[in-house]
């Protein structure tokens, strides 16, 4: 039955699914780096990962600039028990780790290349992001039921080291996000460099506290196998003892080094996404319940099929459980400017990052700059308050 408005049928619009298959290209970023430099003698495209990611993906989704809903052909049940988009997201997997076992070769001295220590930062911040892009695999595979693809969320996470995000970002994060007691809520006028070590530090300590609390209730010590963040960062040491011990101590600055960039972008998706945005306190004393106006959204075709859908953020908040594939775009959430590649670049800096959206923060609340998350001393610049905590731009 054809789409009475478009005269296309579901059929042949479904062949959309297969983009989802380009998250799985990511791994391949460090092959095509090493190919690249072979063919052109040109080191540049040692840093093919991030020309992609903050250059490429970014101009695609403003010349494509499609913004659709990519299930408006298809049942929400019957997406949701399609397993191509399971096998789509699991793809990823497999990729990531050889990719991960060719960069360590080519640090050690492999490939056919010398490499100067410049090349060598360049493959390192390529092999960064394809962990922290792992990380968000990981994310979607830590939401599901399964307990296979749960326990296949801690591997994605042992290339970064970051387990415990395992069990901050699942019983943590969605439980406080857009409150005060998130570290992964960014407050209006916090730059992405005051924000990130509070994230990272504030993030293990609560996961630490949920996961011995966890135990406790079961009887268990903290030093009991059935520790989640002890069995992540258990899986951490293995793979990179095995690493070092298969291509040598010469690849232990860049293997630390790729963690601790995918680290970092994790983290800087997380300072956007809910960036002074604040749930209301209630008279009891709770807060109000998570809804579509508590995360930032994007709708940009290229990045969100990159990204599983995680630029659908306010329904992924609403709806942690729900596949990537079913995540549906919400006119109620309040939208970003651009994609993540765009926005990430722009929160690397905070006087171009606090121009664009402090102004789209307070029109949000109408204004009232109380409503939004911030100190009491964390006022805009270029804005005046009057009686009413209202502020205003020139």
């Amino acid at each position: 039955m054809a789409d009475p408005q478009s005269g296309r049928s579901p059929r042949k619009l479904g062949a959309k699914r297969y983009l989802w298959l380009l998250g799985a290209v990511v791994p391949g970023l460090t092959m095509l780096a090493w190919v690249l430099v072979q063919l052109t003698g040109l080191p540049v495209f040692w840093w093919t990962g991030p020309i992609m990611a903050f250059i490429l993906v970014p101009l695609f989704d403003h010349v494509v600039n499609v913004r659709e809903d990519m299930s408006a052909f298809d049942s929400p049940d019957d997406l949701g028990n399609d397993r191509f988009y399971r096998g789509a997201n699991l793809l990823y997997l497999p990729g990531q780790y050889l990719s991960l076992v060719f960069v360590c070769w080519l640090w050690s001295g492999g490939g056919w290349v010398t490499m100067s220590t410049l090349d060598k930062f360049g493959l390192m911040t390529t092999t960064g992001i394809v962990g922290g892009i792992a990380i968000n695999a990981a994310h979607e595979l830590g939401h599901r039921r399964a307990s296979a693809e749960r326990r296949l969320s801690k591997i994605a996470l042992a290339q970064t080291g970051y387990g415990h995000f395992f069990v901050e970002h699942n019983r943590g994060h969605h439980l406080r996000v857009a409150t005060a007691e998130d570290p992964a809520s960014a407050r209006l006028g916090e730059s992405v460099y005051r924000f990130i070590p509070r994230s990272v530090l504030g993030g293990l300590r609560s996961a630490w506290q949920l996961e011995t609390a966890r135990l406790a209730r079961a009887g268990k010590p903290w030093w009991s196998p059935a520790n989640d963040i002890l069995h992540a960062w258990l899986l951490t040491a293995t793979l990179f003892t095995g690493l070092v011990a298969w291509f040598g101590t010469v690849i232990i600055p860049w293997l630390l080094g790729q963690a601790v960039i995918g680290v970092c972008l994790l983290e800087t998706v997380n300072y956007l996404e809910h960036y002074g945005l604040r749930r209301q306190r209630l008279d009891d004393g709770g807060y109000e319940p998570v809804g579509p106006r508590h995360s930032w959204n994007s709708d940009t075709l290229i990045a969100n099929v990159f990204l599983y859908h995680l630029q659908r953020h306010s329904d992924h908040h609403a709806n942690p459980h729900k596949p990537y594939q079913t995540l549906q775009h919400s006119d109620l959430a309040p939208q970003l400017p651009a994609g993540y590649g765009t926005l990430l670049v722009l929160a690397w800096c905070p006087p171009v990052w606090r121009r664009v959206m402090d102004r789209r923060v307070l029109a949000h609340y109408g204004g009232d700059i109380r409503l939004a998350a911030h100190k009491p001393d964390d006022v805009p610049r270029g804005s005046s308050d009057d009686a009413g905590g209202r502020v205003a731009y020139p």
